[in-house]
């Protein structure tokens, strides 16, 4: 006790060992169902689904360690949704890199990040891009998850008169995709811990019974990580030409972690004057877990948002990240468990979490024209190009331009234009 006292100081933040316990099995349970999706994911890429798992729960495991131990903050890290996303359908499957080459680009775009975290640069580049593109990240981001989830299921199927239309809804992966939607967001609502945790459970034991899914066990020893780990292609990202992939990795994980980590603290009190330099340690600390989980063999790391859940729970100190920290660990040893989960069990939570990404249109100021087409632009072209790259490249291009012909150029941050030049360089010479 002594020890947990001197490491998280408990006492200075009014709080106390069971507390801080019961919240990071809060955090977790709302957080657990990225080591079922992002197999499933990066799966998708080529990538082995059993080393995968195994990078999943390490990198969690690592980094939030690191969040505990180094910044004393009630934050949890993961491999993020979205990036992985962006990882697997769009620069794998969609450019036609390999899953080695696209590590690579992770982790260059981690080192970036973590140069312009020690030099403080971060927090300039943050104030420098506009609020209304950051808000169409995070949309475009959901409206991308969500055509994956629904296509995953079945509901979306192809179509060449349409592009797009409904699929067969007869089919069991259909319904059992529609129980497990509607489950999470009936417990959500009722706001039962770890409901998307439990919808993904439920349709798993249900695809048993009418998916023809096959039963593999629930524990084993883990399985080994060398088909991933220390296989990124560092020379391949920097050779394949794609700066632009390097870019989205970057800007994603600049406006999500920081977003993240500033709202999740704000809200447990922990941005009070003398509490700040914390906050640079924990820049530093999800800065550090983007490379090291390319080395072990995952996309992009960063701080999760279901962190919030702990600290509405009491969490306040490292204890609570480093409970985290330790359950990640714990599930190494479920991952014949984790390999039978279907991809229509995972694409409900998708689903739900795209729907909750929505809600950032309402800090759109609609009455600006010059700030909501561009971002309107941003969001709508990542889902209808498959590629979140576009929606940023369209979304930068537009906003510049407007501000420009609009006499209104002075309000362009330095930051905007370089973004903005580099794609349009990019369409100029590289097409689409």
């Amino acid at each position: 006790m002594e020890l947990l006292e001197k490491v998280f100081k408990l006492t200075e933040h009014k709080t106390n060992v069971k507390t801080e316990v019961v919240a990071g099995l809060t955090t977790f349970l709302t957080m657990a169902y990225i080591i079922f999706v992002n197999p499933a994911i990066l799966g998708d890429a080529g990538m082995p689904k059993d080393a995968v798992f195994v990078a999943t729960c390490l990198i969690a495991a690592f980094g939030t360690a690191i969040m505990a131990l180094y910044a004393n903050y009630p934050i949890a890290l993961a491999p993020g949704m979205g990036l992985n996303a962006y990882f697997a359908y769009a620069v794998v499957l969609g450019m036609g890199f390999k899953w080695q080459v696209a590590l690579g680009a992770v982790f260059i775009s981690g080192c970036l990040f973590l140069l312009i975290t020690i030099f403080r640069l971060r927090e300039l580049i943050v104030r420098g891009i506009p609020n209304s593109l950051r808000t169409a990240i995070v949309v475009g981001i959901g409206m991308f998850l969500a055509i994956i989830a629904l296509k995953s299921a079945g509901i979306v199927a192809p179509s060449k008169a349409t592009y797009v239309t409904l699929g067969d809804l007869h089919t069991a992966p259909v319904v059992l995709f529609c129980i497990g939607f509607i489950t999470i967001v009936v417990l959500d609502k009722f706001m039962v811990t770890g409901a998307i945790l439990i919808g993904i459970v439920l349709v798993t034991i249900l695809s048993f019974f009418f998916g023809g899914n096959k039963f593999g066990g629930v524990v084993a020893m883990p399985p080994s990580i060398m088909p991933t780990f220390m296989q990124l292609d560092i020379k391949g990202a920097l050779a394949g030409g794609i700066l632009n992939v390097v870019l989205v990795f970057f800007l994603v994980e600049l406006f999500d972690a920081t977003g993240t980590l500033m709202g999740v603290a704000k809200r447990a009190g922990l941005l009070t004057e003398g509490k700040m330099d914390r906050l640079n340690k924990a820049l530093l600390a999800d800065s550090a877990a983007i490379f090291a989980g390319s080395l072990l063999g995952t996309s992009s790391t960063t701080a999760y948002a279901e962190s919030a859940a702990g600290v509405q729970a009491g969490g306040r100190t490292g204890l609570t990240a480093f409970t985290v920290a330790i359950l990640f660990l714990a599930c190494l040893f479920i991952a014949p468990l984790a390999g039978v989960v279907p991809a229509y069990a995972t694409a409900p939570a998708l689903l739900f979490v795209a729907c909750l990404m929505l809600r950032e249109l309402t800090e759109l100021n609609w009455d600006d024209s010059t700030e909501v087409v561009p971002a309107a632009v941003t969001a709508l072209m990542m889902p209808f190009t498959y590629n979140i790259a576009n929606g940023l490249a369209f979304g930068f291009i537009t906003y510049a331009l407007l501000k420009l012909f609009t006499g209104r150029f002075r309000e362009v941050h330095w930051m905007v234009w370089i973004i903005a030049s580099i794609f349009l360089l990019r369409f100029i010479y590289l097409g689409g």
